[in-house]
């Protein structure tokens, strides 16, 4: 690992304490490191959209809305080479909060995901994506997690 000197104002280090505290990190270099790599993931790369990913479409809208949610299963189910998995919440009466799993090449979903956030009905729409090779050739970790101890490996 290496080590890096930085010089930040007393307000960015009062920011960069509370992000500390509120994500659990146990220092300002996990912090600093998360902050990093979440800007990394922003910064378009030029052959970036044919890369393989995985990503979460979270979406809001309004149930009532004329056949919005007809439109909406139609377009996962024209994709569905596309989707992994869906969670359906009722907010309220009216309003439904979505959340979609996907996988393939980053432009095709990044274009399902606008055309879906772009639905008339729809009010709010937010996608994270993630290299699908992000962890390809890591070596196999184990952790402890609440049901016992188990091992995944990179795929």
């Amino acid at each position: 690992m290496q080590r890096v000197t930085i010089t930040i104002d007393e307000e960015l280090m009062s920011a960069l304490d509370q992000y500390m505290e509120a994500g659990g990190h146990r220092n300002r270099s996990e912090a600093v490191r998360d902050l990093v790599r979440a800007g990394l993931l922003k910064t378009p790369e030029s052959d970036d959209s044919a890369r393989p990913c995985v990503a979460a479409l979270v979406y809001v809208y309004d149930h009532e809305t004329r056949q919005l949610s007809k439109r909406l299963m139609n377009d996962h189910h024209s994709h569905a080479d596309m989707s992994i998995a869906t969670l359906h919440v009722h907010m309220d009466e009216a309003t439904c909060l979505e959340v979609s799993l996907l996988k393939g090449q980053k432009s095709d979903v990044e274009h399902f995901a606008d055309h879906l956030i772009g639905e008339r009905g729809v009010r709010y729409g937010q996608l994270v994506v993630v290299p699908a090779d992000a962890e390809q050739g890591e070596t196999p970790h184990a952790h402890f997690h609440p049901t016992g101890r188990h091992a995944h490996r990179s795929n």
